[in-house]
């Protein structure tokens, strides 16, 4: 999720890719989108962008002499999970652009993009901040700082203090991989109580006898929790791209992962908190840890797993019992290939697979008729190719001898029948799926036979 480094680095981008661009006509919205429309038309103006916190202003100011003569416009943005800017050609749009502003001719036309693909992002027409968001971390410090110690006494801070590092009211540009940094480099346990953390802070004083640069250098070599709120998102923005996100480019996610040292690193443990929202750490979590979490520690790729992470991960099936099915009765194997028409390629492989509606599962088609047993001519007795992979009931009791065994040689000349209940009741039971109907049909076949290893059927009376 962009947080407010990323919104900072966004107004920067806007800021000098719309240099010296003309935009004009009207901001066009996607349809899909469930923000509002933007009442603007002009026919030329300038883009310009500020950013506060997790929020992000873009400004539109019609030069003089456009028409229709109007007021700037101000939109708020507020990114979601995957918002931010890009500066696309107007014939080739990115997908997921929501809101395009596009270049006045006679210059090849361009489109500045808001794009987001999991649309969970916002804009407001207007250009107030949200209210009841408090200073930002990066540009208004002593604010924030005065507005956190202020007011301690709120119950957000009886909350651990990872998760009332989320609050924007107090902590307005600070998420996920920010409070996972911060509270490492201090080695705060994250479900410490945030006001026992924060209560120190407040007569924290430095002496008045040090001058000027031995405050600055104490600072530094010692920063409490409220200034490294300050100092570690500055760090990203000073990393430039785009820090962190899916759409980063190759080099700037590099360098953003290479100065992580907590997030999502390997040897860190993990944790949800009470908002579902995991916080990686490292040593003891602390009091306020949820009962009955599990703790997990992230491996690097290629580490030997102890015994414990094996039996917590099971082994993925080699091949799903309907596979194996499939085989014994000599089925070949269904590839991605060989899907029928209608089953999704992106389809969960662990999900089992959904029967087709109106069609019993695992029934053979023959060209016989709808029956799924084999059909056999008058005279004829079925061979041992027709036998391969079909069960028998015998083979619990150790008396056939397995798939594809030769036939007795009685059932080459088989007899009229004679009693079909009886034959019925065979033990050996040649059906793969309704063994009744096949031993139906050898009853009219051969109805009377002795079997290896049982003797002979029981006589009728």
């Amino acid at each position: 999720m962009p947080e407010g480094p990323e919104l900072h680095l966004a107004s920067r981008f806007v800021n000098e890719a719309c240099r010296g661009l003309v935009f004009g006509g009207c901001v066009e919205k996607s349809p899909i989108s469930r923000n509002p429309e933007v009442p603007f038309e002009s026919s030329a103006y300038h883009i310009s962008a500020s950013a506060r916190g997790k929020e992000l202003r873009l400004t539109l100011s019609p030069l003089p002499g456009a028409q229709p003569s109007r007021e700037p416009l101000a939109l708020v943005f507020r990114f979601g999970m995957s918002g931010s800017f890009q500066l696309a050609p107007g014939d080739a749009l990115p997908a997921h652009a929501h809101l395009r502003f596009y270049t006045a001719p006679p210059r090849p036309r361009l489109a500045l993009c808001f794009v987001d693909i999991r649309r969970f992002g916002r804009w407001d027409v207007g250009g107030e901040w949200q209210p009841g968001r408090g200073p930002c971390v990066l540009l208004e410090y002593e604010q924030f700082r005065e507005n956190v110690l202020r007011n301690l006494a709120d119950k957000a801070f009886d909350r651990p203090i990872c998760e009332a590092l989320l609050d924007q009211r107090f902590f307005n540009g600070i998420g996920n991989y920010l409070r996972a940094e911060i509270l490492y480099r201090l080695r705060i346990p994250p479900f410490e109580k945030a006001r026992t953390v924060l209560v120190a802070l407040q007569q924290h004083k430095l002496s008045p006898e040090l001058t000027l640069s031995q405050k600055i250098r104490a600072k530094l070599q010692n920063p409490d929790l409220l200034e490294l709120c300050h100092s570690v998102p500055k760090e990203v923005v000073q990393l430039g791209g785009k820090g962190y996100g899916q759409e980063s480019g190759e080099e700037d996610f590099a360098a953003f992962r290479a100065w992580l040292q907590c997030y999502g690193m390997a040897g860190m443990s993990s944790l949800r908190d009470r908002h579902g929202r995991t916080i990686w750490f490292q040593g003891d979590p602390g009091p306020l840890a949820p009962k009955g979490g599990k703790s997990r520690k992230k491996k690097s790729k290629g580490a030997p797993r102890s015994p414990e992470d094996r039996m917590e991960d099971p082994p993925p099936p080699s091949k799903t019992p309907s596979s194996r099915r499939s085989a014994q009765r000599g089925h070949p194997e269904q590839t991605t290939a060989q899907q029928p028409e209608g089953t999704s390629l992106q389809q969960d492989p662990e999900a089992p697979p959904v029967a087709e509606k109106g069609k019993r599962r695992g029934r053979r088609a023959t060209s016989g008729g709808p029956s799924s047993a084999p059909s056999f001519g008058d005279g004829e007795a079925p061979s041992t190719g027709v036998l391969q992979g079909i069960r028998c009931g015998q083979r619990r009791e150790g008396g056939c001898q397995g798939l594809g065994a030769e036939l007795p040689p009685h059932l080459s000349s088989p007899q009229p029948a004679t009693n079909p209940k009886a034959s019925r009741l065979t033990p050996c039971l040649w059906s793969p799926r309704a063994p009744w109907r096949l031993s139906r049909r050898l009853s009219q076949l051969a109805p009377s036979f002795p079997l290896p290893g049982l003797g002979s059927p029981p006589v009728p009376p």
